[in-house]
């Protein structure tokens, strides 16, 4: 007695690529097949491309939100002192500092003392926002310091005071010129607390390309903050920078750890979280936009499908007189179904990331058929994102269009599968 083949044996193969390539003389629906095939390759296309590209625009959005801010502050939660005030300074800040930046994923620790001051230069006037900072620590920003961007000599920054272009915008100010900061929590006297006043020399001018950071922010020498906000010897609170910002949940109890009892964190996406939240309910929407967009297009694989059931009814009638199963014709037709599916998504996968990759060559061509259109974008504000393919939406990607593929594909089969071999044969 003959054993029965195992599924998807070779001749289901043979038969499922004789339908696939059949041409439509021969009863085949070569056209329809091509049509599925290139609307699969344009729907995985369009979802790669675009879901990289949404990326690449999280990805710099994250970077503009973040500029030159922490991803992670460190503050004191205080002690209460012999007059029953509380006393959030960071008395012991280098040691602190040292214990936060031993921890692996932390690239950067830097002491800051914060204040909000006055600046006035000539008739102008303006608030800011003041952080007194190392020199080597402001280095280490490249949002501030960069030489493309900024004007002036950050090397002369423990002589004077670095502003941010909107604020040097506001006050009309420029390297070289002094601007007065006044303060109210000045110098303490018997009768009380009088303003102060300081003066200190424009040395650098920085643009972050974020509009929060350059419209209020100046960057004062350590012990110059220390002195002018009265915080001799202390600092308000540590600024962290690590290695992945989009983790920093997973950092955070690490970096408490080593802080200490009294820290209290506060993470850039804490700061940042209504946009966060607005970001990724945007991503899910066009996620699923996309989503329907590969439905329609393995649709086509049913209309095909049918269209080749119909066309081969008589061949289905023979293979079942000849023995054939219900089984062995559903997967005969589920190849071809799902060959289809599996070959555009591999097209569509490939376009994908050719695009992805290639991106600002493509903005370079479209530039330059539509005469320098990109950069009059620019300059009026216009971002054009770069694209980051992440394993993750490829993945997604991937395996939607052919889980959907092959989804569908077992409905024409089924039909197939059910024929009645006396009716298909009886008007042959």
């Amino acid at each position: 007695m003959a054993s029965t083949p195992k599924p998807f044996a070779p001749f289901e193969w043979m038969i499922a690529w004789r339908y696939l390539r059949a041409r439509r003389a021969e009863g085949g629906v070569s056209v329809m097949t091509w049509i599925s095939l290139i609307g699969i390759t344009l729907a995985v296309f369009a979802l790669i491309a675009t879901l990289a590209v949404r990326a690449g625009f999280r990805a710099e959005f994250v970077g503009t939100i973040l500029g030159a801010n922490a991803h992670v502050t460190i503050y004191n939660s205080g002690e209460v002192t012999q007059t029953g005030q509380i006393d959030r300074n960071i008395a012991n800040y280098n040691d602190m500092a040292a214990r936060i930046d031993a921890v692996a994923g932390v690239t950067r620790v830097a002491p800051l003392v914060r204040g909000q001051v006055m600046a006035s230069l000539r008739q102008d006037n303006s608030g800011l926002d003041v952080y007194g900072i190392a020199a080597s620590d402001l280095a280490s920003l490249p949002k501030v310091v960069n030489p493309e961007t900024g004007r002036g000599d950050i090397a002369r920054f423990d002589q004077g005071i670095a502003i941010g272009s909107g604020v040097a915008r506001a006050l009309n100010a420029d390297v070289g010129d002094r601007i007065k900061l006044i303060s109210p929590n000045g110098v303490r006297t018997a009768f009380g607390t009088s303003p102060r006043i300081n003066a200190y020399e424009v040395v650098y001018i920085f643009k972050s390309g974020s509009f929060d950071i350059d419209g209020s922010r100046a960057y004062l020498p350590l012990a110059d903050a220390q002195e002018f906000f009265n915080k001799e010897g202390v600092a308000t609170e540590l600024e962290v920078m690590v290695q992945a910002p989009e983790d920093i949940a997973s950092l955070v109890p690490a970096i408490v750890t080593a802080a200490g009892d009294r820290a209290l964190p506060w993470t850039w996406q804490e700061r940042a979280g209504g946009f966060m939240r607005a970001i990724s309910m945007q991503d899910n929407a066009l996620f699923i936009l996309l989503a329907i967009l590969v439905l329609i297009a393995t649709m086509n694989i049913i209309s095909g499908l049918i269209m080749l059931v119909k066309n081969k009814g008589r061949d289905i009638g023979v293979l079942r007189t000849m023995g054939l199963t219900e089984g062995q014709v559903l997967r005969i037709f589920f190849i071809v179904g799902a060959s289809i599916g599996t070959m555009g998504t591999l097209f569509g996968l490939l376009l994908g990331v050719l695009f992805s990759v290639n991106i600002e060559g493509i903005y370079q061509l479209v530039d330059l058929f539509m005469g320098q259109a990109r950069t009059s974008l620019e300059q009026q504000g216009f971002i054009f994102p770069t694209a980051k393919l992440e394993l993750g939406d490829v993945v997604a990607a991937v395996a939607l269009s052919l889980g959907l593929s092959f989804i569908i594909t077992i409905f024409p089969a089924r039909k197939a599968a059910r024929m009645n071999p006396v009716e298909a044969l009886r008007y042959e």
